[in-house]
């Protein structure tokens, strides 16, 4: 079973026992919708839509179409045009991050890796994404999509010649990535905003 699978599942979990239900709202989301989300993301996660033979090119229904379906939403209900650009910017600037990182990282091991590269990526793309983000809204938006716009760096790259191989989009080890991405930038939002505001109130009663 893959980690981000694993992260779903504890999710799921969550919500079921309705620990995650603020950040559920900040989200739009209800519980339903979300168990089904997470379900949708589980089960389409094994299906790949062909989009080229030559080169390679899939696009999963798990790991990209519903993610960035789910990013859309989140985003237009956010309401200001001033949020929806904000995100966005940060879902360039967390896409760019990653990218610098794959590239540092490029040899990393040397093919004996303790940690999958992809994981470190996610953290990084999640921790990205909440600093450029900065709201529960914006940094879960990001970190969802600032890896699928990575995978779209990497498609140009093999369109424009650059590097020969196959892309799968939101596939293979990518899916964990953008699940666990998507799930530490929220995560680190509402810790983050959570005792931040606690603080804000307490120096208010103080006063």
């Amino acid at each position: 079973m893959s980690i981000g699978i694993i992260f779903l599942i504890i999710s799921g979990v969550l919500i079921y026992f309705g620990i995650a239900q603020r950040v559920l709202d900040k989200l739009y989301l209800n519980d339903i919708t979300a168990l089904l989300l997470i379900i949708g993301f589980i089960i389409g996660s094994f299906y790949n839509i062909p989009i080229s033979d030559k080169p390679l090119i899939y696009l999963n229904i798990g790991g990209a179409v519903i993610p960035i379906l789910l990013a859309i939403y989140i985003l237009f209900r956010a309401g200001t045009s001033k949020e929806i650009i904000r995100t966005l910017f940060s879902t360039l600037l967390t896409a760019t991050g990653i990218y610098t990182v794959s590239i540092i990282f490029k040899n990393y091991g040397e093919g004996y890796d303790i940690i999958d590269p992809m994981f470190i990526f996610a953290l990084l793309g999640g921790i990205f994404a909440y600093i450029f983000g900065r709201s529960r809204r914006g940094a879960f938006v990001s970190g969802v999509l600032g890896f699928l716009v990575y995978d779209l760096f990497n498609l140009y790259r093999v369109l424009s010649g650059q590097i020969n191989t196959h892309i799968r989009i939101g596939s293979a080890g990518a899916f964990d990535s953008i699940i666990i991405s998507g799930i530490i930038a929220v995560l680190l939002a509402e810790l983050i905003g959570e005792t931040r505001e606690k603080l804000i109130n307490k120096r208010r009663n103080n006063k």
